[in-house]
């Protein structure tokens, strides 16, 4: 792409979301640990003070989607209060590299969190001993991960929060026995013998494309982001590699969770929310101190961008106290 053309790329608003007044926006560029160009969204306040170094905060897509959904509002929204911030889009997704497409790689999306803090704590305006972190479904649980081993991130929130690791060992709400396990994992190594020899690759599709009266609660609700105007966007298929979910089996995000600690952690997750127990074992094995919110009367996908259910107040207070 020639460099006025990705300028103008950068000037278009592709959102699913209200361009803020009150924010200017910059679309960025950096490689991570591990090679990946990663593609992201900076926001900024109008209103700085531009003669100091600002608190900023990282943010994470849920799994399956693009910064130009949630990360994004969650992101526009913090940086209206004050905060410079960054949604990006995790390797082999989005607008970010890393080939084959649509893998979903535990190690990858972990260390792209890292990556997002080197490349916020190197901007002029930003101060990097000041540097927080919002996660939100599936990402909430790769932010942790992070956090553990990365003491730049000063303060970590989750949102709707998701563990893909046990997502994909137990099923959602702990379906999964122990054969249906085993049988995943020799299709799974099936799959991989077929790909390995010339075969079509297989996608697992995380949101249906078409549901109907029988069709289960969660997946209606799903439906109504990303099959509608609501939250649908052209590079959030949901789809990822069905041999992916090997790695993701092999991925438990808590595993440090206790090595965040002095470092604050907010657990935030819907009353309603089928995802509510994910946020509420983390909280039972991190270390103080830590928070667990819970939204009344919101599911799980309702803080994906429902400005009436989304505690944004909560959120300022909690990075306004820890990146001070």
């Amino acid at each position: 792409m020639s460099r006025a053309a990705f300028a103008a790329d950068s000037l278009a608003w592709d959102k699913t979301f209200p361009q803020s007044n009150k924010v200017n926006h910059e679309k960025v560029s950096f490689n991570n640990r591990l090679g990946i160009n990663l593609v992201g969204d900076l926001y900024i306040p109008k209103s700085i003070d531009r003669s100091k170094k600002s608190p900023a905060i990282v943010v994470g897509h849920p799994f399956g989607g693009v910064k130009e959904q949630t990360s994004g509002l969650y992101a526009q929204q913090m940086a209206e209060r004050g905060f410079i911030t960054l949604a990006f889009d995790a390797s082999y997704n989005g607008e970010s590299g890393g080939q084959p497409r649509s893998i979903a790689s535990p190690e990858a999306f972990v260390e792209d969190f890292s990556a997002a803090v080197d490349f916020l704590g190197t901007r002029p305006l930003v101060d990097r001993n000041r540097i927080g972190v919002i996660g939100v479904c599936g990402s909430g649980g790769f932010a942790l991960s992070a956090a553990a081993i990365d003491p730049r991130m000063k303060a970590v929130a989750t949102v709707s929060m998701y563990d893909m690791g046990r997502d994909r060992r137990e099923g959602l709400g702990n379906t999964m026995t122990k054969e249906d396990r085993i049988k995943a994992l020799e299709e799974i190594a099936d799959q991989r013998w077929k790909e390995f020899e010339g075969g079509q690759k297989k996608y697992v599709i995380g949101t249906p494309e078409a549901i109907n009266a029988d069709s289960p609660a969660v997946a209606r609700e799903f439906y109504d982001y990303y099959r509608t105007p609501r939250g649908h966007h052209p590079r959030s298929t949901t789809a990822m590699s069905r041999t992916s979910d090997a790695a993701l089996m092999n991925f438990f995000p808590f595993a440090q969770i206790e090595a965040i600690s002095p470092r604050p952690i907010l657990f935030i997750a819907g009353e309603k929310a089928n995802s509510r127990y994910f946020s509420e074992d983390a909280y039972k094995q991190a270390a103080k101190p830590k928070e667990l919110y819970i939204v009344p009367g919101a599911g799980h996908v309702d803080l994906y961008d429902r400005l009436n259910y989304i505690p944004f107040d909560k959120l300022t207070s909690f990075f306004t106290e820890n990146l001070k």
